[in-house]
């Protein structure tokens, strides 16, 4: 399977192509390389899945592990070196469709809605430069190759968050994102240090020799170190701050980054080292399920209550990476059918919510494409307008929600199993935070398409449109939404525990109907309730709860002063409390003294500096003078 290769390499020509050149493309001809490539690029990706998952499996019924390229790039010890490879697992092919797939979409969508934007040319490029980082992270052969794959993956979402940078908004944004992700990665990196001078090796199966020289005692704190990367990655409480602000990116980079780039990085992350977390590290690894679980609730609760849509989705997103986080993080084994379930269900939850997520964000563009607002206030009764962007972005709405047969119901199912599994505690908060899911996915969808605050919307000089009647988006942007409407229709009957298992071998899905009918109930009033109070549009019942409820409801719209207290800790204690008073230090303590240092040389130079007058008759003098001194000395 040696094109797998191919894989990387035609994204990263792509970039250099629409990098280096592009200012001298034609829109249309630097979108075409772009989508082309993508193109290519994900039928390699189907191609390898086909060929990995038919071969025939090994006797102990799991898929081969292939390295198609692996080579050394810097030796330290002969046990211990970097390599820079191709690894073919399970997880990593799944990872490729995922990624390949939700790209593709993402740049055929775009030609229709980045048309006419200023920079075109360098929008694509830095796609395929978000792609091919996010490529090279979910198949590298160690944990040194995905950390500098994992650091370009920020400098990608960096570029792509700021592409406005005429925009003060983005520009915060994208500074954003970069700084909280770097703290997060600075555990990261110390962790895989950690980890290679313990283990003996950065690949992802320790040197059972290092091990037993008691090098497994600093496992736990090195995987521990690395989730606090993952967690920055993928937004998990309180390291979260940064993906909300990142909507002031074009719509398409926020579906590429909240359905199958960076917030899936640290899930792919602990999915990767999920067996020595097992073996090694199994408390922090339910540390990683409760951070989850509270991150879910915190990101349901502040989505209930916001009124822009990109945001109601970053929100949306956060809570459903930490259903994926809760999933691993439930696991007590490698055995699926013991306590190994929850990382098939995480795996699969990941594959079906990067559909769906994109469809939703996508479709969200298509809307605010049309009412050139974000702001739920100019929205509603859209359906009449709008009527594939409806019933896509419906479809997708009933998946999250986990209504069957829609694919977010299979694999949100099996996540609550894992957890009622784990522990019924568990089991009944994530049922909770998934009510609050269908609830707030559905107050969003009623807002746009079914409220009658748009009652004037035929009227062409409707305040809502800006003089503009809503319209539905062009074939560049709608094929794409059917398309991934398809595949999140018909995803949920894959047999995903046959490829992907937590021990490799084939694991046949049983769903558990008893957990699986209180979720469909609870679902079902969840959107019932949504129905009631936002429907119509008039929305006395939110009203009044919100005026019951006004310090909660305030709290919750502004994510709980999250940003204001890391606003006082920044500003407040670090640069007023530590900083200032280290700058007053080096400015008047090491800076004096140094300054002090030159005005000593300088007074001295002064002072001497008539010794060098060139004066034979005075060099004479001090001469004999200095040689009197040295006879009286040695006289007496």
């Amino acid at each position: 399977m040696e094109y797998t290769i191919l894989i990387l390499l035609l994204p990263l020509l792509s970039f250099l192509i629409l990098g280096l050149g592009g200012k001298w493309m034609s829109h249309r001809t630097a979108g075409s390389i772009g989508t082309g490539v993508l193109g290519v690029v994900t039928v390699l990706s189907y191609l390898t899945a086909i060929q990995y998952f038919t071969a025939p499996r090994l006797a102990d019924g799991t898929y081969a592990t292939l390295m198609p390229y692996n080579c050394t790039w810097l030796p330290f010890t002969p046990s211990l070196s970097i390599d820079l490879g191709i690894l073919l697992d399970p997880i990593s092919v799944m990872m490729l469709i995922v990624i390949s797939t939700v790209s593709f979409m993402v740049h055929l969508y775009s030609f229709g809605y980045m048309k006419g934007e200023r920079g075109f040319q360098r929008y694509y490029a830095f796609l395929s430069l978000f792609t091919m980082s996010m490529l090279g992270l979910v198949v590298a052969t160690n944990i040194f190759q995905m950390y500098l794959f994992w650091e370009l993956v920020g400098v990608s979402s960096y570029l792509l968050i700021g592409f406005y940078y005429t925009k003060p908004a983005a520009i915060a944004a994208s500074k954003k994102a970069f700084i909280v992700t770097r703290f997060a990665d600075l555990g990261f990196l110390i962790g895989i240090l950690i980890y290679g001078y313990y283990a003996g090796t950065y690949t992802f199966q320790p040197d059972e020799m290092a091990l037993l020289k008691g090098g497994a005692t600093m496992i736990p704190l090195a995987l521990g170190l690395m989730f606090i990367g993952g967690a920055g990655k993928s937004a998990m409480f309180p390291l979260h701050i940064w993906l909300p602000d990142a909507m002031e990116g074009p719509t398409p980079v926020s579906a590429l980054i909240h359905a199958a780039t960076m917030v899936v990085a640290g899930v792919y992350l602990v999915a990767r080292m999920f067996p020595l977390f097992i073996d090694y590290a199994p408390q922090v690894l339910h540390l990683v399920a409760y951070v989850g679980a509270f991150t879910a609730f915190y990101a349901a609760s502040v989505a209930c209550v916001q009124s822009d849509i990109k945001r109601v989705l970053a929100f949306s997103t956060i809570s459903q990476i930490g259903f994926m986080m809760v999933a691993l993080g439930v696991c007590t084994s490698l055995n699926p059918h013991e306590g190994g379930l929850g990382y098939m269900a995480g795996m699969f939850h990941l594959f079906t919510h990067a559909m769906f997520k994109a469809l939703l964000f996508l479709g969200a563009g298509s809307i605010i494409h049309a009412v050139h607002s974000n702001e739920m206030s100019a929205m509603g009764g859209l359906r009449k307008y709008m009527p594939v962007t409806h019933i896509t972005f419906l479809i997708a709405c009933l998946a999250i929600a986990g209504i069957p047969p829609f694919s977010g119901f299979f694999s949100k199912d099996e996540i609550l199993t894992a957890c009622f599994r784990f522990s019924p505690v568990m089991g009944w908060i994530m049922t909770v935070i998934a009510a609050m899911t269908a609830f707030y996915m559905f107050r969003l969808y009623y807002g746009i398409f079914w409220s009658d605050k748009r009652s004037a919307a035929n009227d062409e000089h409707s305040s809502h449109n800006a003089h503009h009647t809503p319209h539905e988006s062009p074939l560049t942007m709608t094929v794409p939404l059917m398309f991934l409407a398809l595949v999140t229709i018909v995803a949920g009957f894959i047999p995903f525990g046959h490829f992907v298992s937590s021990n490799g071998e084939a694991y046949t899905i049983h769903l558990d109907w008893g957990v699986a009918g209180t979720s469909i109930a609870i679902a079902v009033i969840s959107i019932a309730l949504a129905t009631y109070m936002y429907k119509s549009g008039k929305q006395q019942v939110a009203n009044a709860l919100a005026r019951r409820f006004n310090g909660l409801w305030t709290a919750a719209y502004h994510r709980f002063y999250l940003d204001e207290i890391y606003q006082f800790i920044t500003h407040r204690i670090i640069f007023g409390c530590i900083s200032r008073p280290i700058a007053w230090w080096d400015r008047h303590v090491v800076d004096g003294f140094f300054d002090f240092l030159a005005w000593g040389a300088n007074a001295t130079s002064d002072e001497i500096r008539g010794l060098q007058s060139g004066r034979i008759q005075q060099y004479t003098f001090v001469f004999l003078l200095g040689t009197l001194a040295l006879i009286l000395l040695l006289l007496l």
